[in-house]
């Protein structure tokens, strides 16, 4: 195929419409990306080893939203309080993993920013407290524990882990 037949198939084909980034503008970017995110198995993972995980979970969406469920032992900071109470909550050693309802909501994001602009090492929780139910993790609610089958279409259900 000539040159101007691959830019024309290029071009027909949406995926490849922008070339794919070279393999090491690739690596870094996404090396960078697991700088800055944590994935709901990996947290619960963590969350469950004995021991301190070394980070701390901070829900940053509203208290009815934290009645709803939440992690268990995750510290409720709306993100408009962070300012004012961060300090109080968080020791600024320990890391802080983000997270709001899911993929659809930017709260953990603008959560993430605000403590790390006070000076906190911050990661982002990939999926929300959508995906921590609906990979079948455990979460609590105002009336107690609670915990729903894994959702096939996000977790493995005859497996520990997905292997990824």
């Amino acid at each position: 195929m000539t040159n101007v037949a691959t830019a024309t198939a290029a071009s027909a084909n949406p995926v490849l419409r922008v070339a794919p980034a070279a393999p090491a503008e690739a690596a870094a970017y996404f090396r960078a990306s697991l700088v800055f995110h944590a994935d709901v198995s990996d947290v619960a993972a963590a969350l469950a080893a004995d021991g301190d995980p070394g980070f701390v979970v901070l829900d940053s969406r509203s208290t009815e939203s934290w009645d709803q469920g939440h992690i268990p032992g995750a510290i409720h900071l709306p993100t408009a309080l962070i300012p004012e109470q961060a300090e109080q909550l968080l020791d600024r050693s320990v890391p802080v993993v983000t997270y709001c309802w899911g993929p659809g909501c930017n709260g953990a994001t603008r959560a993430a920013l605000a403590l790390a602009e006070l000076g906190y090492q911050v990661k982002e929780m990939l999926g929300g407290f959508e995906y921590w139910a609906r990979e079948g993790f455990a979460y609590e609610t105002w009336e107690g524990r609670e915990r729903r089958a894994a959702d096939p279409l996000t977790a493995p259900v005859d497996a520990e882990n997905c292997g990824c």
